[in-house]
Order: C-alpha cells, then sequence, then structure tokens
C-alpha cells in the first residue's frame, strides 16, 4: 500500500496545500506564508522601510543611533537637574536668632521669683504643720483626708415637734378676711353633684386658706378630691361612709362619701346640707395642718407617748383643731354661704352628735360633745387659725 502523501509545510495556512520550494513567498526548507511586519519604531528619526524578502537572504533595516548622554555634569540650565536638587538636595535653612522683648523677660522674671517664694511659704506651712503633729500627734491634721464625697451640712437645725404643734407660724398669721362664697347650688341627688359641690367649695377655701399658709411661710397647695363609693379602695385605703383626710404625695387628699347623702338628703334637706359642709370643713381643716407639719409633728408625738390615753389625747388635739380650722373658714363666709335660718339651726345641732359618745366604736379620738362644741364656736366666732391651738389648751379643753 502506497504511503499517503505528506501535507506540505504551510498546508494549513491561508492558501491551500502550502508553497512549494523555490516559488516566491518561499522559506529555505519550505513554508510560503508571509512574516508579520515588524513593529512601528518609536524612536527619532523616520521609520525603515520594511525589508524585501529575497529567497535565502533579508534586507537589514538602516539602525537609529541615539544621541546623548547621562554621564558628566548637566548644564547650568537644566530644568530637570534643577528639580532634582529642590527635592532631594535642598540648601540648608540659615538659623536667623531673634530679638527677646525685655518687658517679656521681666515678666519671666518676676514670675519664677513668685513660683519660688509661694513654694517656700508652703514648705513653711508643711513643715510647721509636720513639727505640731510631732509634738501633738492625736492633734487634727491642718489638711484633712477627703473621700471623694463632699460633707453638706444642714442648713439649720430642725424645729422640735412639740415646737412644731405649739409655736406654729399659722397661729400669728392673723384673722381670716371676710370670705365672700356662697353655697354651691348643687344638691347630693347623684355622686356626680356630690362632686360638683366638694370641687366648687374646695376652690373657695383654697382662696380663703392660700394668703395665711403663704403668710406663715409654708407652700400651699390644694387637696385632691376624691368621691367613694362605700367600700371602695382609695388611695386612703378602703373607705366606709365618713370623709377622710390622708397625707400622700400630691400633697393630700380628702375622700368623701356621697351615698348616705343621697339617702338622708330628702328626709331632712338641711342637715344633709349642713353634713356636706361640715365634712368637708373637718378635712380641709386637716389639709391645712398637713400643709404647715402639724400632721407629721402631732403623729411623732403621739407614737412617743408614754400609754394608750397619751396617744388618744394627741389624736384629739389634732382633730379638734381641724375642726375648729374648718369653723373659721365657714365664720369668715357666714353672710355669703349662709348659715342662718335653719341652716344655722341644723349646724349647732349637728356639732354635739358628732363627739366620740356618739360614735359607734367609742373611740375617744375626736373629741367629746363638749370639746367639739367649744372649739368649733370658738373657731366661727374669732375666724383666726391663733384661737384654734388646742396643743397648749389644758387636758380638759381637749376630752
Amino acid at each position: 500500500m502506497a504511503d499517503k502523501s505528506v501535507p506540505r509545510p504551510g498546508h494549513f495556512l491561508p492558501g491551500g496545500d502550502g508553497v512549494k520550494d523555490g516559488e516566491p513567498g518561499s522559506r529555505p526548507g519550505g513554508g510560503g506564508s508571509t512574516p508579520l511586519p515588524a513593529p512601528t519604531p518609536r524612536l527619532s528619526g523616520d521609520a525603515p522601510e520594511a525589508a524585501p524578502l529575497l529567497r535565502g537572504t533579508r534586507i537589514e533595516p538602516k539602525r537609529v543611533t541615539l544621541s546623548g548622554t547621562r554621564l558628566g555634569s548637566p548644564p547650568p540650565d537644566d530644568a530637570a537637574a534643577a528639580a532634582y536638587k529642590a527635592v532631594f538636595n535642598p540648601d540648608p535653612i540659615p538659623f536667623v536668632p531673634k530679638k527677646r522683648s525685655k518687658t517679656l523677660v521681666a515678666a519671666i522674671v518676676v514670675i519664677a521669683l513668685l513660683v519660688v517664694g509661694g513654694g517656700v511659704a508652703f514648705a513653711t506651712k508643711v513643715l510647721s504643720s509636720y513639727d505640731d503633729f510631732v509634738a501633738n500627734p492625736m492633734g487634727s491634721p491642718s489638711v484633712r483626708p477627703s473621700d471623694g464625697h463632699d460633707t453638706v451640712e444642714p442648713a439649720a437645725k430642725p424645729t422640735p415637734d412639740a415646737d412644731v404643734v405649739k409655736q406654729n407660724p399659722l397661729y400669728g398669721a392673723g384673722k381670716m378676711p371676710v370670705v365672700k362664697c356662697q353655697e354651691p347650688a348643687y344638691r347630693p341627688t347623684s355622686k356626680e353633684n356630690v362632686r360638683s359641690y366638694y370641687t366648687a367649695l374646695i376652690a373657695c377655701m383654697d382662696k380663703a386658706w392660700e394668703p395665711i399658709v403663704t403668710k406663715a411661710g409654708f407652700e400651699f397647695r390644694s387637696p385632691r378630691l376624691i368621691v367613694f363609693d362605700e367600700g371602695e379602695e382609695t388611695a386612703c385605703g378602703v373607705q366606709n361612709k365618713v370623709a377622710v383626710y390622708c397625707p400622700d404625695d400630691q400633697g393630700g387628699s380628702v375622700t368623701m362619701p356621697w351615698q348616705d347623702l343621697m339617702d338622708d338628703y330628702p328626709k331632712n334637706k338641711a342637715a344633709a346640707r349642713v353634713e356636706m359642709a361640715q365634712a368637708l370643713g373637718f378635712v380641709y381643716g386637716a389639709h391645712v395642718e398637713n400643709l404647715t407639719g402639724v400632721v407629721e409633728a402631732s403623729q411623732n408625738l403621739r407614737d412617743t407617748a408614754a400609754n394608750k390615753a397619751g396617744q388618744l389625747e394627741m389624736e384629739r388635739r389634732a382633730a379638734l383643731q381641724a375642726y375648729c380650722l374648718g369653723a373659721v373658714f365657714f365664720g369668715s363666709a357666714k353672710a355669703s354661704f349662709p348659715l342662718r335660718g335653719e341652716l344655722l339651726r341644723q349646724w349647732n345641732r349637728s356639732i354635739p352628735l358628732k363627739g366620740d359618745e356618739h360614735s359607734g366604736d367609742k373611740v375617744r379620738d375626736h373629741g367629746s360633745a363638749t370639746s367639739l362644741t367649744r372649739w368649733m364656736n370658738q373657731g366661727f366666732a374669732t375666724t383666726d387659725p391663733g384661737a384654734c391651738n388646742t396643743f397648749v389648751a389644758a387636758s380638759a379643753t381637749v376630752s
């Protein structure tokens, strides 16, 4: 079997089966592809013409010779050499001594002398303190150690509780001026009516008491009103039937009932109206005591009483004073409220009925009928808070 012909050189190049030896474009040893031209020279001078190919030889292109050299010193006006020198070999910065002001020199000398003199004085003081300590090691050091907390001394000594209740500035604030305050027109026929009645009457009492409390040197705040349902839990605890005052963070709360008033009003309208006024007068009087510190001081004195009888007497003194302060307001407002006619008769009739002997538990903590009558009539007639100082009264008058 005859061997297949071998592909000629250049067979796989464009043009077919290659170029035969001896044909134009062939290379020695075969192959007829045209070589790629050399890249265009980027040096100075004209680009050499492409060397024509002849069979078996190549004409070399014209050589280009570079001119110039980097050896030796650059010319004086060479910009590149000047830039190089400015960056890598700059001229040294000359030292120019500055002249100092004679005034500045004198000031520096004076300050130095002061510092040295102060140091000598400090050293003398420390050494003197040290000598004193050596002579008396138990003495107090001149410089006290600090633990980082400044000791704050109280501005003044607290007033003893006995002085608060017996010598309170409230007693010297003077009489309450005439109060123009009409009886609120709301009648106890609903809870909202009762609330509106007490809200209006508290506003009148605030206007009457604020100047007196402020004149006595205390901050005035109106009490918060709570109208409760029977057995309701309030800020003053569970409430049942009676008006109660309790101090709290808001300055004090008056808690007032309303349901029994609705039952009593159809039976005796004048008595129900008086009951509303007297009940609020009592708890507002306790509020005045609270604003002036009497409530807290009397409680402290009660807690330190020697026995139960002493505790109850202190409670009666505080309660009778609250009733008296309430009567001070109504005595000042008697012309406009008005307490006259049937309303005044019911007023006088209801006072002794509030005595401890008429209470269900018979606890003697608010005062007897006789004591209540004495102190309420005294406040109503004088309209002077100073006439209500039960804490300096004889025990017989606060029974």
